[in-house]
Order: structure tokens, then sequence, then C-alpha cells
């Protein structure tokens, strides 16, 4: 049978649960749950059943985590999935996992994907969570140093009609950065030769310079652009993530997890906080590689997820107590909080 894993931690569907005295984890109902996150719950419900109709599946569900058992027990009662199950053909296994019990990996930087910090850097595609903007001023004549241009209308990474850009996703998300960037140099190549265009193949590393050079040879063209649009807007996006100053930020984050996971076992909890606290700048202290406030809520959270059991003591409550003042000096100097800092605050 197919296994299928749904994570349902959304944020809406992450609140604390009842404390000391109220009912522990394992007790936990619908019931139980806040108005609003029992709303969230059954809407989750519902279109997970949609989804489950659409491909005629027979669940059987599992669940890890309080929050899963509370969605799994509902399916499992829902009216219209106890009608599906009884009439659909196909098995499927359906995993729920509660993402609060693996926060390491909803915070982490995993590998070297170029799907992956795509997905991260460029901008969300208004109305859409899983795609994003690819500025597309680039295949055209105007010329503005405005990277929010507006003119134009964005571009993105679904390209179900172009079977070429469909093969270079595969491999954005199943190869290592250098292999998928080469991967698109050579669908670019392949694009321009079947065009006639004046294309000059060069070996060696391929740099965003390089592929933004071969993408100027289709803008006068406007058939050529026609025929590859879909290949054009993954290879843009691949030119502007990988000049994104996030992406290096990102690189730097992966190193520091594998540093720490390399040290974890000769190193304690307040040595690590005591290593990170200069890094912790104030936004007039900070150059553009530096870790912004957000950036170090994340770091903490990767931090605490991967150490497992700490032992606490008064070097401990010093070393959190340093990062304290200085995480909160580094936000109430924010001059321009992000609506995250915004919410926290």
């Amino acid at each position: 049978s197919a296994e299928l894993c749904l994570l349902p931690a959304l944020a809406v569907l992450l609140p604390p649960l009842p404390g000391p005295g109220g009912p522990g984890p394992a007790e936990v109902g619908l019931g139980a749950l806040p108005a609003g996150l029992r709303a969230a719950v059954r809407s989750l419900v519902g279109d997970l059943d949609s989804l489950f109709t659409a491909l005629g599946l027979r669940e059987e569900s599992f669940a890890v985590g309080a929050l899963s058992r509370v969605v799994a027990a509902e399916l499992a009662s829902y009216a219209p999935a106890r009608n599906r199950r009884r009439t659909a053909t196909n098995k499927a296994s359906v995993i729920f996992v509660d993402r609060t019990l693996d926060l390491a990996g909803a915070v982490g930087h995993h590998g070297d994907n170029l799907a992956e910090k795509i997905l991260s850097v460029l901008p969300k595609l208004p109305g859409h969570k899983t795609d994003v903007m690819v500025n597309m001023v680039e295949l055209t004549a105007l010329q503005t140093t405005d990277e929010t241009c507006s003119i134009i209308a964005p571009g993105c990474l679904a390209q179900p009609n172009d079977p070429a850009a469909k093969a270079l996703w595969e491999s954005f998300m199943n190869l290592k950065q250098k292999e998928a960037v080469m991967e698109a140099r050579r669908h670019l190549v392949e694009a321009a030769s079947r065009e006639n265009l004046p294309i000059k193949m060069s070996m060696g590393e391929v740099t965003p310079e390089q592929l933004s050079s071969y993408i100027q040879l289709f803008r006068n063209n406007l058939k050529a652009l026609e025929n590859h649009c879909g290949l054009l807007q993954l290879v843009l996006a691949t030119v502007q993530t990988l000049k994104h100053p996030q992406t290096s930020k990102w690189d730097n984050f992966l190193a520091f997890e594998r540093l720490l996971l390399q040290t974890i076992g000769d190193s304690e909890m307040p040595s690590v906080l005591n290593q990170l606290l200069p890094m912790i700048k104030s936004c007039s202290e900070r150059m553009k590689d530096d870790y912004t406030c957000e950036d170090f809520l994340v770091l903490l959270i990767y931090i605490y997820s991967v150490f497992g059991e700490i032992k606490c003591g008064k070097e401990l409550d010093a070393a959190e107590e340093e990062v304290k003042k200085a995480l909160v000096k580094a936000i109430c100097d924010e001059p321009e909080p992000s609506p995250l800092l915004q919410k926290i605050t």
C-alpha cells in the first residue's frame, strides 16, 4: 500500500496543550481544544477527505503526537470519510506526525538541495503557499534596478505543460546543487540550439552570470521565448536564488548545524550559548552576512532540539540569561520589526 506522510503542524495548529491541572496530552480530544483550533482541525479533516476521495483511497491512519491523534480520530469518525472508505478501492497508510516532535527537522537547513533553497529565498507567489515569484524583467527590454518591479507579471515554478521544465525541476529536487545547476545549463544550451540561437557552450563551473548571458539570447526572439518560457522561468529562479544574499546565509546555517552535530557529545549547552553570544548584534551593528533576530530564534530552536536532555545548573542559567538580554536588546533596537517579531513581542 502507498504510504502518505502528512504533517499537520501548520502554525495555526500549534498552540500550547493544556498545562498542569488540565487533561494530559494522551487524553486531549477535539472537545478539549480552543474553538479556533477545533474549527481548523475540522477544516483540515474536510480537506483531507476531499483529497482522499479524489485519489480513491481507503486509508488506515496512524498518529505520532497528541495533535495528530486528534486529527486522525476526527478523520476516522468523519461521516463522509466513513462512506468513502466503504467504496474506495485503493489502500493507503496515512501517518500523521506532530512537527513539534521534530522541530530540528522544521528549522534545519538540509543538505545541498537547490529546490529547497529556491523555495526558501524567493518571495511567495501571491495566493499560493508552495510556489514562488520569479522576476521576469531579464527577459524584457525594460531597464530597471528595482528588484520588486511589478510592471511585468512574475513567473513561477509550476510548469505542467513544459516537459523540459518538469525534468529540470526533478533535477533540482533530486540532485546536489552543483549537479542541478549544470543540468540547468544543459537544458538551456539544448533549447538555444534547437532555436538556432548563437550560443557558445563553456565548460567548467556554472555561474549565475553565465546562465544570465544564455538567457539574454532568448530575449529578442518571441518564438523562442514562447517555446521555452517554462524552462526559462526555472533557470531565472536558479539565477535569482544563487545571487540572493540569503543563499550565503543558508550555507552558514548548514555549516553551523553540521559543526554542532559533530561536537554535540563533547560540548555543554552553556559553552554553545557563549559561542553564540558575540554573534547577536543589533540592527545598527549588523553586516549583510550577520544573523538577524529571526535567524537566532531559528538557531536556538535547532540547538535545543538536537541537544536532547540538558543539564540544569547555575552555569546554564547564567548563559541563558545573557542570551536573553542580548536578544531582547536586538529586538528592541529593530527600526522596523518583521511581522514575526511583532507577533512575538
